[in-house]
């Protein structure tokens, strides 16, 4: 006879963590028990719900079919009950002490000022901690429960343990200084002529994106982490390369910069901004306020 009701959520974190740490062995030492331990809550739970979940015929245990399915429903009410805990101890504690908040360096100022003009208007005994970041760098510090929220863009992908909501879309351009040689090209530039230029990318010193590039079209290509070297850098003809387009709307006014459109790449780029934070810790009152200021 199955005992399906008494499945508990500790059998289910037991079975989450064996399939992402790999093995039994190591799923213990992440749950900070034996290994006998692991694998008798695992057939425990398998001999509940009338299921072989691993195939141990291996070295390692591998998912069988039936265990690959039941893992989406596994996570599912794991991160449910998460949520539920975290929303519990929100109303027991009240408004959450400080606002932390890891911003993409990409999204623009005023929005951002808007944003933390309203919340020390609504609530001024909650203090603001900002970091500006690029890729990864927003991502860790919510990962590592330093911020409770980030704002995303330059990042297109988001861990597991994250949930994500979708702010609004930033104008980004392609640019170069009018002494730049693509700025004298006429119409499409060809991707063989910018690939022959060097290219400025931002990029970050998080391990979350190492190896990997976003938008990088030239094999010479100028690396660094902060914004505003990129664009003082393009402004003095050192390369070409895309920029939100509220920062460098005044030069392109100016004539300072120019925008060149790339073959390959469509006419209007645009970059989806996100709001993250983790499963298990949702945003608080104050956050919440502050993520309808930056939907608007």
């Amino acid at each position: 006879m199955l005992v399906l009701e008494g499945i508990t959520l500790d059998q289910l974190r037991t079975f989450i963590a064996a399939v992402d740490a790999g093995s039994f062995s190591a799923a213990g030492r992440k749950l900070r028990r034996a290994q006998s331990g692991v694998s008798q809550t695992l057939a425990n739970l398998e001999a509940q719900i009338g299921l072989k979940l691993f195939d141990r015929s291996a070295r390692h245990p591998r998912l069988t079919e039936e265990g690959r399915s039941l893992l989406v429903d596994a996570r599912s009410v794991a991160d449910n009950i998460d949520a539920f805990k975290a929303r519990a101890r929100a109303m027991r504690e009240g408004l959450e002490p400080e606002l932390s908040v890891a911003m993409d360096v990409m999204y623009p100022m005023a929005a951002l000022t808007r944003a933390a003009t309203h919340s020390r208007k609504t609530y001024p005994h909650t203090p603001l901690r900002l970091y500006v970041e690029v890729l990864g760098g927003v991502i860790e510090p919510v990962l590592a429960r330093k911020c409770s929220i980030g704002v995303i863009g330059s990042l297109p992908t988001v861990p597991d343990e994250l949930q994500s909501e979708s702010l609004s879309e930033l104008a980004l351009v392609t640019v170069v200084s009018p002494a730049h040689p693509l700025a004298s090209a006429r119409g499409v530039v060809p991707a063989s002529a910018v690939a022959k230029q060097v290219q400025l990318v931002l990029s970050d010193r998080s391990a979350l994106t190492a190896g990997r590039d976003f938008g990088v079209l030239s094999p010479l290509n100028w690396r660094m982490a902060d914004l505003g070297a990129k664009h003082a850098f393009l402004r003095a003809g050192l390369g070409w390369g895309h920029m939100p387009l509220p920062m460098v709307q005044a030069d392109l006014d100016s004539g300072e910069l120019v925008k060149i459109r790339v073959q390959g790449l469509p006419r209007n780029l645009l970059m989806p901004m996100r709001v993250v934070f983790r499963k298990d810790a949702p945003p608080g009152p104050a956050a919440r306020a502050f993520i309808a200021q930056l939907k608007q």
